[in-house]
């Protein structure tokens, strides 16, 4: 692990503290924990607006977003987001399928 130092608002030290009082955890756990918590929102989200755009097949979605297909269709619908599957998909699947290997 590597340590780095940043500076934050008041406010987010405040938050910060309150999180760790209820969670019953050091700042530095609680922050890790936090950080991690956000990047894996950052993925989700990132691979859904590229879903949305139609720039990626749910499939590829998926696998950036760390999901399982199954789990990339739940997500679909928490974030409203419409299921789209056309033959260009389904070829573009195929030919990534094949890739992977």
């Amino acid at each position: 692990m590597k340590t780095i130092s940043i500076r934050l608002p008041e406010q987010y030290l405040h938050e910060i503290e309150e999180a760790c009082k209820q969670e019953v955890l050091d700042k530095g756990t609680m922050l890790r924990k936090l950080i991690g918590e956000a990047l894996r929102e950052y993925r989700i989200k990132k691979a859904f607006d590229l879903y949305s755009e139609g720039k990626i097949s749910l499939w590829k979605a998926a696998r950036m977003a760390g999901l399982t297909y199954r789990g990339a269709l739940e997500e679909l619908k928490k974030r409203n987001i419409p299921f789209r599957y056309e033959k260009e998909d389904l070829a573009a699947d195929i030919k990534w399928a094949m890739n992977e290997k």
